[in-house]
C-alpha cells in the first residue's frame, strides 16, 4: 500500500516482455522487495486484482471474527493472539487486529484506493464471466464506509461499517478526523 511504497517494501507484480522487465528490474527493486514477472502485458494487473480480492474477503472475515468475539465477551487481544498462531492467521489479523482494538484506523492503504481497486476487479471479473459474491459484498461494505465519510481511513476501518451495521458503534480520535 501507500506505506509500502514509501518504505520500498511493496510486492510488485509485472506483466510484459522479459527483456523489458530485466531492464526495469533495478527500478522495481528500489520500490519493493518481492518483484515478479507474472507473464504477458496485463498479467501484473490481473495478479494485483487477485490480491485485492483475497484481501477484501479476508478483511471481512477478520473484522467479523473480532466483532463476534467482542459481542460474546471474549478478550479480543487473546483472540487475536490465538487466531494469529493457527489456521486463521493472516497479515490482517496480526497487523490490523491490534490496531482495531486500539481504535487506530490510520491508513496503510486508503479505503478510497481500495474501492477503486475493487471496482476494477469487479469489472474484470464480469468481463471474464465470473460472479464473485465475496468481492461484491466487500465492495458494497467499503462503499458504505466511504459514504459515511471514512474514505481516508485504512482498509481495516471496515470494522466501523460492521459495528454500525450491528449497532455497536464506538468513537475514536481517528474516526472523528475522517
Amino acid at each position: 500500500g501507500d506505506i509500502g511504497a514509501r518504505n520500498a517494501t511493496l510486492s510488485i507484480m509485472v506483466g510484459g516482455d522479459q527483456n523489458a522487465f530485466d531492464a526495469c528490474l533495478p527500478i522495481f527493486n528500489a520500490m519493493g522487495k518481492n518483484v515478479r514477472l507474472m507473464g504477458n502485458a496485463g498479467f501484473g494487473q490481473h495478479t494485483k486484482m487477485a490480491n485485492q480480492i483475497a484481501i477484501s474477503s479476508g478483511m471481512i472475515a477478520m473484522c467479523e471474527s473480532l466483532l463476534y468475539a467482542q459481542r460474546v465477551g471474549l478478550d479480543c487481544e487473546s483472540v487475536i493472539q490465538v487466531l494469529s498462531s493457527g489456521a486463521a492467521q493472516t497479515f490482517s489479523m496480526s497487523n490490523y487486529g491490534p490496531r482495531i482494538l486500539k481504535r487506530n484506523f490510520d491508513p496503510g492503504f486508503y479505503v478510497e484506493h481500495f474501492i477503486k481497486d475493487l471496482g476494477i476487479a469487479l469489472d474484470e471479473a464480469s468481463r471474464v464471466g465470473l460472479i464473485l459474491p465475496g468481492l461484491i459484498q466487500s465492495k458494497m461494505l467499503y462503499d458504505i464506509l466511504a459514504a459515511d465519510g471514512k474514505q481516508k481511513l485504512g482498509t481495516h476501518a471496515l470494522m466501523l461499517a460492521l459495528e454500525k451495521l450491528n449497532g455497536m458503534t464506538k468513537t475514536s480520535n481517528e474516526e472523528k478526523k475522517a
